[in-house]
C-alpha cells in the first residue's frame, strides 16, 4: 500500500495515506520525500518548499497560498497555510466529456413507482406536513397515531431498557407484533418551524420547497394542515404547487383548524380521510423501469481527509455512469465549490449556464461576508482535524462526486429538476439543509459520503451512506451502508467501487434494500432561510 499520494501531476503536495514517521524516507512520484515530523494519515505535506504568498496546488487547482515558510516535507496545517482560490469571470475553454462505457448497464431496470406525469419514485410515501409550526403539535398527534396502528412498530429496546430501570428488573416481555396494515405506501412525517414570523419571502420560499416534496416522484400523496391566519397561505401553498406541476394528479388533502372547530374533531377528520386516501396509494405497486429515471443527489457530509480521494470520486464515476444512461445527478452545496468555479463553469453547456452558476455563487458569497464571514470559515472543527484544512481543500475534493459529465442546468433553491444529465444545485454546505433542497427538487435517491460519521436522512428519500475509511464503516456500521474505503488500501479501483455502489443503489432504489437512514427513522427536514448558513 502506498504511504503517500500525489493527486494530480501539478500538485505540489501530497495526502499521507496511512500515519508516517519523522525523517523516514518514502518515495512519492518517484522522488524521496523525508517528513520533517510525524504526520497523521489524511493530511498533507509539502512536496517542495514554499515562500510566504506562493501558490498550494491540490488536486490541480489553487486551495491556499503558505502564510509562514514551508519547508519539503512539513506538515501543512491552518497554521502555514491560508484559504485562496483563482478568480473566476468566464469560460477559459470548452471541456470535451469521454462518457464511460456503459454496456452492461444499457438494458438493466429497478422496480419503480411510476407516477402520472412520468416521474418515477422509489418509495412510496403518503406525506403529512403542516404550512405553519403551530401546527407542529398535531403533526406529533397523527405521527404517533398513524405509526402505531400502521407500522405495528416493536416497543424500542431504548424504552424496554428505561421501564427495567423504573422496575429495577429486567424486562423481556414478549410482544405480539401484527402485520402492517399496508405493503406497498408508508406513512411519513415532516415538522417545521416556518410558515409566519420573519419574512412573507421566507414563506414563499417554504411553499416552494413543500410543493417539491409533493411533486417528489417518492410521494404518492399528503395530508395539509394550516392553521388559517400565517404568512403560508393555502393559496400560497397551491399556487406554487400549480406552478411547478400544472398538471399534478396527486391527492393533496388539506385541513385548515381555524374552519374546523375542535381539535378533536378535527382530527378524526383528517384520520379518516388520511385513511382512505392511504388505501389508494397501497394499490400503487413496482414496475420495471429503466435506470434513466434514477435521479440521485451527491452529498457529503462529516467530511475527513480521505473524503476527496476515495468514495467522492465513487460517486462521481456513479454520476458518470448514470448520466451516459440518460439519468439525472444533482450536485449541491455551493460554499463546497468554492474553488472549482472554473472547472465546473467550462463544463456548462451554454454561457448562460455558466453565467447563471458564478451569479448564484458570488451572490452567496456576499451575502455571506456581508454577514461578516465567508466561504474560508466553511470547514469544521472535524473537517480541520482530519486534514481539511482550507475551504477550497475541501470543495476540490467535494466537487469530485460530481463527476466529470457537462453541466446541463444550474438551479437556485427551491427549482425543480427539469433536465437530465449533472444539475447544479444552489443550497449551503449544511448537510441537512442541502439533503432537504435536493429531495424539494425532485431526487429520488441520495448519496451521501462521510468520513467522520453522520446519521442523516430523509423523510421520503432514501440516503445511502458512503464511507471514505474502512475504519468508519467498522465503528458506525449501523449508519453505513456501503464501504469505500478499500480504495484507499489499493484493493479496489474507483471504477471497481463506483460500479459496486450503482449495483447496490439498484436495490435501494427496488426496495430490495432498505438503507441504514431508513432503519433509524432518521427523517430530517431543515429549510434554508435565505440567510447565512454554511
Amino acid at each position: 500500500m502506498k504511504k503517500l499520494l500525489k493527486i494530480h501531476e501539478a500538485d505540489n503536495m501530497a495526502v499521507a495515506l496511512q500515519d508516517l514517521a519523522a525523517h523516514e524516507s518514502i518515495l512519492c512520484d518517484g522522488e524521496p520525500i523525508f517528513p520533517t515530523s510525524s504526520v497523521s494519515a489524511k493530511h498533507k505535506i509539502a512536496l517542495e518548499d514554499f515562500k510566504v504568498g506562493e501558490a498550494i496546488v491540490m488536486y490541480g487547482v489553487l486551495v491556499g497560498k503558505a502564510s509562514r515558510p514551508i519547508a519539503k516535507g512539513e506538515v501543512l496545517t491552518t497554521e502555514n497555510v491560508k484559504h485562496e482560490t483563482a478568480k473566476v469571470k468566464k469560460k477559459t475553454s470548452i471541456t470535451s466529456w469521454i462518457p464511460p462505457n456503459i454496456e452492461k448497464w444499457k438494458n438493466r431496470t429497478y422496480m419503480g413507482y411510476h407516477r402520472k406525469d412520468g416521474q418515477v419514485g422509489t418509495r412510496n410515501v403518503w406525506l403529512f406536513f403542516p404550512l405553519v409550526f403551530c401546527e407542529n403539535r398535531n403533526i406529533e398527534v397523527l405521527k404517533e397515531v398513524f405509526e402505531k396502528e400502521l407500522l405495528n412498530q416493536k416497543t424500542s429496546d431504548h424504552r424496554l431498557f428505561l421501564r427495567s430501570l423504573i422496575s429495577g428488573k429486567d424486562t423481556n416481555e414478549p410482544e405480539t407484533i401484527k402485520e402492517k396494515v399496508f405493503d406497498n405506501v408508508e406513512v411519513k412525517f415532516i415538522t417545521h418551524h416556518g410558515g409566519c414570523g420573519g419574512i412573507r419571502q421566507d414563506s414563499e420560499s417554504l411553499a416552494r420547497l413543500l410543493a417539491g416534496y409533493v411533486n417528489n416522484p417518492n410521494v404518492a400523496g399528503c395530508t395539509v394542515l394550516s392553521l388559517g391566519c400565517q404568512n403560508l397561505q393555502v393559496k400560497i401553498f397551491k399556487d406554487a404547487l400549480d406552478k411547478l406541476n400544472p398538471k399534478n394528479e396527486k391527492p393533496v388533502l388539506i385541513f385548515e383548524q381555524q374552519q374546523m372547530g375542535t381539535v378533536d374533531e378535527m382530527l378524526k377528520i383528517i384520520i379518516k380521510d388520511s385513511f382512505e386516501a392511504l388505501k389508494k396509494a397501497n394499490d400503487i405497486a413496482r414496475t420495471p423501469v429503466p435506470l434513466s429515471t434514477l435521479r440521485i443527489g451527491l452529498e457529503c457530509g462529516g467530511s475527513d481527509g480521505f473524503s476527496g480521494i476515495s468514495a467522492n470520486p465513487a460517486l462521481g464515476y456513479v454520476s458518470d455512469l448514470l448520466v451516459a444512461l440518460e439519468g439525472t445527478a444533482v450536485l449541491s452545496e455551493f460554499p463546497e465549490l468554492c474553488g472549482v468555479e472554473q472547472e465546473l463553469v467550462n463544463r456548462c453547456v451554454s454561457d448562460h449556464e455558466a453565467h447563471r452558476f458564478l451569479d448564484l455563487m458570488n451572490s452567496f458569497e456576499k451575502s455571506v461576508v456581508e454577514a461578516g464571514s465567508g466561504f474560508d470559515m466553511n470547514p469544521s472543527p472535524g473537517n480541520i482535524k482530519d486534514g481539511l484544512i482550507t475551504d477550497a481543500m475541501k470543495s476540490a475534493g467535494a466537487a469530485k462526486k460530481g463527476g466529470t459529465s457537462p453541466v446541463e442546468d444550474v438551479l437556485d433553491y427551491g427549482e425543480y429538476i427539469s433536465k437530465k444529465g449533472l444539475n447544479l444545485l444552489c443550497t449551503p454546505g449544511n448537510d441537512v439543509e442541502s439533503t432537504t433542497a435536493m429531495a424539494g427538487a425532485g431526487a429520488n435517491i441520495i448519496l451521501f459520503t462521510t468520513g467522520l460519521g453522520t446519521p442523516t436522512g430523509n423523510p421520503v428519500v432514501p440516503v445511502l451512506k458512503i464511507s471514505s475509511n474502512s475504519e468508519l464503516a467498522q465503528r458506525m456500521p449501523d449508519i453505513i451502508d456501503f464501504d469505500a474505503g478499500p480504495i484507499i488500501r489499493g484493493e479496489k479501483s474507483i471504477q471497481q467501487a463506483g460500479e459496486e455502489l450503482l449495483e447496490f443503489i439498484i436495490d435501494v432504489a427496488s426496495g430490495v434494500k432498505t438503507v441504514k437512514a431508513m432503519n433509524l427513522n432518521q427523517d430530517d427536514f431543515i429549510p434554508w432561510k435565505r440567510g447565512v448558513s454554511l
